[in-house]
């Protein structure tokens, strides 16, 4: 089993996480440098992100549309922060058709300034407002270094484009899908995220206030799980969408987006995986049984299979997501290995043994060896399933919530700060510093601020660098 053996967290955290997105079959490096390809398992796993997520946009009112992946070079160049801040990701086309284009057009980054353009367009009373659409697509931003679902040149993501009356609705719109993000990180993906707000040096360019969602990884290492934006009158005054108020008044439109990307499935790959492989949370696993028969000879499957076959009916009938694995030219050892590397919650074994004596045994991904193993009865078997499916998504949840709250420390001031960094730790302290000493810190440690956390202690406190009063409290961590 030497191709399943993969390099130890421990030992090498990056070539751990390299090897086993592609021995579990989630991706492989595409031809163009910087592109990837996401192979069928990972497309299912992306799939159900893509339904817990369309479910709760559409529940708080948004609908989906599409628009072009191609946007005129001078559309970036209305909104000065927007520009600049994506001007180095750009991939920009100039021959079309053979002839070279009277303007330049940018591969989407993203889509704010599509967004606008539509809306300049569609906007025209205080009746039409609010505008809340989602799309799903892909962006290309130009990102040569490839780490296959975290950084990337193409990536798939769902980006929200909303239009406002009033800031006070906008603001409300971003937080809303801050709290939607939130929800489906900790109860779908069983990753304990952490609700915050960018600084100024790390805001979206072109927003007034971004807000984020922070994950610790295995390594301690943070990541940006998933962003909303206020984005003011920014966007609104660059391509001048306005409204005639109740007042027929005529107003600038206050305007938000938000995005969550494939990203995430790394950081779900680096928040539940073993030196084993994969732990998928059951609620998003794209199999969360594998049925594993196990035989000798023609008369021991005729024995198997039929048992096999009923219970794969059952559980899908009760909406359970299974594999049968009856690949003939494999042992069962080989594909208890190839399972436990791709991370299916629950693998069910089914011999002839186990046909005589009404039973099934059961195999925990998220709890290796005998402890995660038991033997059950066939009867009121989908009940006891269904059962363990969430006993394994809570534990995930909690195991992850643990690991994390352990490795952030308090820093009272700059060299405990730095000694909290040194060890791979975030740091959790009072902050009254400037754009300028934020940047200080990132040159010296290379810890940036992940966020202001949105639950704030009550009081006021020294900052940890400046010895000023303090009325906020900020995580600083190295990210990804």
């Amino acid at each position: 089993m030497s191709e399943y053996k993969l390099t130890p967290q421990s030992e090498d955290f990056n070539e751990w996480f390299n090897t086993l997105v592609q021995r579990a079959d989630l991706a492989d490096y595409g031809p163009v440098r910087g592109t990837m390809i996401i192979k069928p398992y990972g497309w299912a796993l992306w799939e159900n992100i893509q339904q817990g997520l369309d479910k709760r946009f559409k529940a708080t009112g948004h609908v989906n549309a599409g628009f072009p992946m191609f946007i005129p070079k001078s559309f970036l160049e209305k909104e000065a922060k927007h520009v600049e801040g994506f001007s180095p990701e750009l991939a920009v086309v100039t021959i079309g058709g053979g002839e070279e284009l009277a303007e330049p057009i940018v591969v989407r980054p993203t889509s704010e300034t599509l967004a606008g353009h539509a809306y300049a367009n569609w906007i025209k009373s205080y009746r039409d407002l609010p505008v809340l659409i989602n799309q799903w697509n892909s962006v290309v931003r130009w990102e040569l270094r490839t780490k296959l679902f975290l950084r990337t040149a193409e990536f798939w993501w769902q980006e929200g484009h909303t239009a406002h009356a009033t800031y006070e609705e906008a603001e409300t719109e971003t937080r809303q899908m801050l709290d939607v993000y939130h929800d489906f990180a900790v109860n779908e993906a069983a990753v304990p995220v952490i609700r915050g707000r960018k600084s100024n040096i790390e805001r979206f360019a072109g927003a007034d206030q971004t807000y984020t969602i922070e994950a610790m990884m295995k390594d301690r290492k943070a990541l940006q799980a998933g962003t909303s934006h206020n984005l003011g009158q920014n966007f609104a005054r660059a391509f001048d969408i306005q409204y005639l108020d109740r007042n027929n008044e005529l107003q600038h439109c206050w305007t938000t987006s938000w995005g969550f990307s494939t990203r995430f499935i790394g950081g779900m790959v680096m928040t539940h995986g073993d030196d084993k492989g994969l732990v998928l949370p059951p609620r998003l696993a794209p199999f969360q049984v594998v049925i594993v028969p196990i035989y000798k000879n023609d008369d021991e499957k005729s024995q198997v299979m039929p048992v096999v076959q009923r219970i794969q009916a059952e559980l899908v009938a009760a909406d359970v997501r299974v594999k049968v694995d009856n690949r003939e030219d494999l042992t069962p050892g080989f594909k208890f290995n190839d399972w436990e590397l791709r991370g299916v919650p629950v693998r069910m074994e089914i011999g002839p043994k186990d046909v005589s004596k009404g039973t099934v045994a059961l195999a925990r991904r998220d709890m290796p060896g005998k402890e995660g193993k038991s033997f059950v009865s066939q009867a009121g078997l989908t009940s006891q399933v269904q059962t363990l499916l969430k006993t394994i998504q809570a534990n995930l949840l909690e195991t992850a919530t643990q690991f994390r709250d352990a490795h952030i420390q308090d820093a009272r001031n700059y060299d405990e700060f730095k000694q909290i960094i040194a060890a791979g730790e975030w740091g959790d302290c009072w902050w009254a510093g400037s754009d300028a000493d934020e940047k200080r810190i990132k040159e010296e440690t290379g810890a940036t601020t992940r966020c202001f956390p949105l639950a704030q202690p009550e009081g006021t406190s020294q900052c940890m660098l400046t010895a000023q009063t303090a009325n906020e409290v900020v995580l600083f961590a190295k990210a990804y």
